[in-house]
């Protein structure tokens, strides 16, 4: 602050940074946008609840969004905590250990005692978590006082456990998405990287929480401090909710043809029952000639191939993260067959789909034996006819 005081510049900035948030406040009063904070609201307390093997870079996104809107503003308008099924520590999926400041048992019985309670950020990693009754309960319980809700990663999932997600729009991350729309039909899951929906806030993980973050600060205080937020993390771009998640598969670089974003769009909408190429080329507004040009300029393959890899990395995230058997799956996934859904499973993953299933180095052995038991049942028909006498 010392540098503040003594640099000129630095207070006229301030200063005009202090005139711009006033008018978008003022303005914000006058047009009535929901969600925006006078000038004598109290801070905002955030409690993320961190599950085991959590996301460290989830987490440190989330909290560094908040911190750097505190500085850009000049005073602590987020707070935050950190909570823990028993209070301890939380080793993330990194290795590093996180301290934690309350407990679940805690903030319960806190929530139960006041009128008003704040938002609770349930923080996950890749890995599916274990149903946990109190936690759900307690989320259940915030619910009912009104508070905001939000689902990071995995998060998201126990959000859908606890029932406060049905019919509402959820982002789930997209190695998680097959599994969890297969469970939770009442959700409306999306691959995107964070959505809002009323006080339901999800996003996929990642660096997403930084821009859903922002999102809540933007809606709070407006763009001009959402934007030096920006200039003080060098992020040059933030993600709106809806946003792509992920570029897509092959793809290298960000597509720039609207017509092929569209058509993937619709390929991974109807995965289960896949649509002709006519129809996705009619909803394009383009020649099936032009769209089928445009895949191989922009993604290196026809869309046809593209479809069918799709449609195996779901069933590749289906077969490593649930129990469902093989010929569901296929099923799931638009294929009339099992066999030939073995068959394309296999030249895509160079395994059979249930050995996907199998631990690591159990998975390799079956790759590298099946070459090896090819070549010896040639062998064994070789020397079966060339055993068999000669009758001439």
């Amino acid at each position: 602050m010392w540098w503040l005081s003594a640099n000129p510049n630095a207070k006229a900035g301030r200063a005009v940074l202090h005139m711009a948030v006033s008018r978008t406040r003022d303005q914000a009063s006058r047009e009535g946008t929901p969600g925006m904070l006078d000038s004598q609201s109290t801070c905002r307390n955030f409690c993320f609840y961190l599950l085991p093997a959590f996301s460290l870079q989830a987490f440190s996104s989330a909290v560094e969004a908040l911190r750097l809107a505190n500085e850009v503003l000049g005073r602590d308008v987020y707070s935050w905590q950190v909570v823990s099924d028993d209070g301890g520590p939380v080793v993330s999926s990194c290795g590093l250990l996180v301290c934690a400041q309350s407990s679940l048992s805690f903030e319960r019985e806190r929530t139960r005692r006041s009128i008003s309670a704040p938002a609770v950020v349930v923080v996950g990693g890749r890995n599916a978590p274990s149903s946990h009754k109190q936690l759900e309960a307690w989320i259940r319980e915030c619910r009912n006082h009104r508070s905001c809700l939000v689902g990071i990663s995995s998060g998201t999932i126990v959000l859908a456990r606890a029932g406060v997600a049905e019919g509402r729009r959820c982002a789930v991350h997209w190695e998680q998405f097959p599994i969890f729309s297969e469970r939770f039909l009442g959700v409306s899951s999306t691959q995107t990287a964070f959505e809002r929906d009323g006080d339901l806030y999800t996003c996929a993980g990642g660096d997403a929480p930084f821009d859903m973050f922002l999102d809540l600060v933007d809606r709070h205080h407006g763009t001009i401090v959402v934007n030096r937020i920006c200039e003080k993390a060098i992020a040059c771009r933030t993600r709106s909710a809806g946003d792509r998640q992920r570029l897509p598969l092959h793809s290298r670089v960000q597509l720039n043809h609207r017509a092929v974003i569209k058509i993937i769009e619709e390929m991974e909408a109807n995965l289960t029952e896949p649509l002709l190429l006519d129809e996705l080329v009619g909803s394009a507004g383009l020649s099936r000639r032009q769209i089928e040009r445009l895949f191989r300029r922009e993604l290196g393959c026809s869309p046809s191939r593209y479809y069918l890899d799709l449609r195996l990395e779901r069933a590749h995230l289906l077969l490593i993260s649930s129990r469902l058997p093989v010929v569901e799956i296929a099923m799931a996934c638009g294929f009339i067959s099992a066999s030939h859904f073995s068959k394309a499973y296999r030249d895509a993953y160079g395994c059979a789909p249930h050995q996907s299933r199998l631990p690591v180095h159990q998975r390799k052995k079956a790759r590298s034996s099946a070459p090896e038991e090819n070549r010896i049942r040639k062998i064994d028909r070789r020397l079966s006819y060339e055993s068999v006498p000669n009758c001439h």
